[in-house]
């Protein structure tokens, strides 16, 4: 499942790992420097144009992602894609701000190719180096699990996933019988729970993981207690499988300890970088397509009676209503309390309606919605007011995806889940995207989604 991926990014305020810093820095420094190498092979100078680039490029994907813990396959394509993605938003500005003629063609061109190759290498090293230094004795960790529910069990197939990182999982301390623990755990039982601080201690164990529910709060501190008496790590799993954490964090409300269970990620200076990546791509893409919405909208005129654009009641940020453009690709409108969605071969729609809907071009004047504040670029999907009232009552957190403003497109609609949703799981999938986008957003995230959208637009038949 999606939550169980993100689940080991719920909650995060914990110091930041030496790899984590490496990778914070290492993926703008290999840009720049590859850039800068490239244009000394050339033997060109470096004039206040290319440090602009330089110092932009820099800004953008700084912090760099952590790739390290990645398989190599996925590192390279994540590289890969990633880099292309900020390609075709560098090539789209300098477009649009006629700045490319200040650039050596020839020194871009090899910039864009050695650069993911500049950047896997190190990845493909520190890959390398992680897991020889996780193998020598003395650098690995033994874990247990206490609890041998269904969390408990979970946390154990993470912990074996780590394997290559340096932990050894041992078995799990439960004080029920077999046939009352998860069928995947009963197996690999070591003791029961009064036997869990002898054994931690007599088999020095790092590391210990707490699993069992609140409401065995006496029992659990009764085992801390027990267990301070070890020298192992202790750590307590709190079961948020049932709800949907969003941007899940520790903080500090004047010396109160609080956990953070459902926040928007566009906070702070996240807040700011996304309304600039929205206000400069909206305007950027506006002036390119400008000829291309005056065509638009000619062919909605004369398609059938009736306005070019229509305007949409949806829910924005925060659930509060606003207005969304898009151009009139049906005869029939519906817009009240009650919505019936576009289905395939639906008669309410034009031929040149059907044009502009499968290739997503009725969907371009809303990067004046972005310019207003009302969308992003990049989110999830609004839906009808009169949808969002009836899905809000059948799907679990579902009205979690208006903590952020709705999108252009979205992690949901590059991953196959566009067009009609006709049954509740259609709709349950597209939110677990929405869900999984909020909880692991970045700069980079948009870029990638971005580039995949385009790819979408030319290939994709799955909208109607």
């Amino acid at each position: 499942m999606l939550q169980d991926r993100s689940y080991k990014r719920t909650f995060y305020n914990a110091p930041q790992s030496v790899t984590s810093l490496v990778a914070a820095f290492l993926e703008p420094t290999v840009i720049v420097l590859v850039y800068i190498g490239v244009l000394h092979a050339f033997g060109e100078r470096l004039v206040r144009a290319d440090l602009v680039l330089c110092l932009l490029v820099f800004a953008i994907t700084f912090p760099g992602r952590n790739r390290f813990k990645d398989s190599l396959l996925s590192a390279a394509v994540d590289t890969v894609s990633t880099w292309l993605g900020l390609l075709a938003i560098m090539l789209l500005c300098g477009y649009a701000t006629s700045s490319l003629g200040y650039f050596n063609g020839r020194v871009l061109l090899w910039w864009a190719v050695l650069t993911p190759l500049a950047q896997w290498i190190p990845i493909a090293l520190g890959h390398h180096w992680i897991r020889r230094h996780a193998s020598l004795p003395d650098n690995r960790r033994t874990a247990v699990v206490i609890g041998a529910g269904s969390l408990g069990v979970k946390v154990a197939r993470s912990l074996r996933q780590a394997h290559e990182q340096g932990i050894d999982f041992v078995g799990y301390f439960d004080d029920r019988t077999d046939d009352r623990v998860d069928p995947n755990a009963a197996a690999h039982r070591v003791g029961s729970l009064k036997d869990a601080s002898q054994f931690v201690q007599s088999h020095a164990i790092r590391e210990v993981y707490i699993t069992l529910p609140l409401g065995s709060q006496p029992r659990i501190v009764e085992l801390l207690e027990e267990l301070q008496g070890t020298t192992a790590s202790i750590f307590f799993v709190p079961d948020v499988f049932g709800i949907s954490i969003i941007q899940g964090r520790l903080q500090d409300l004047n010396g109160v300890p609080v956990v953070g269970m459902c926040e928007t990620p566009f906070t702070g200076t996240n807040q700011l970088v996304k309304r600039l990546e929205d206000i400069v791509l909206s305007a950027i893409i506006l002036l390119i397509i400008a000829p291309v919405l005056l065509v638009l909208a000619i062919g909605v005129k004369m398609s059938s009676p009736g306005p070019v654009i229509f305007r949409q009641r949806r829910n924005g940020l925060d659930g509060e209503e606003i207005t969304v453009y898009k151009f009139r690709s049906m005869r029939a409108m519906d817009n009240g309390p009650v919505v019936k969605q576009a289905t395939k071969d639906d008669p309410r729609i034009t031929r040149f309606g059907a044009f502009i809907r499968r290739t997503s071009l009725d969907e371009l004047p809303q990067f004046i919605n972005v310019l207003q504040g009302r969308m992003s670029i990049v989110g999830p999907r609004p839906h009808a007011v009169a949808h969002n009232e009836l899905y809000r009552k059948l799907i679990k957190a579902y009205m979690v995806r208006h903590k952020v403003k709705p999108g252009i497109t979205g992690w949901a609609q590059v991953n196959g889940h566009r067009g009609e949703t006709d049954t509740v799981e259609k709709m349950q999938a597209r939110v677990e995207y929405d869900l999984e986008y909020l909880r692991n957003w970045s700069l980079g995230f948009d870029l990638q989604i971005i580039a995949r959208t385009v790819k979408l637009v030319f290939f994709d038949r799955n909208a109607y």
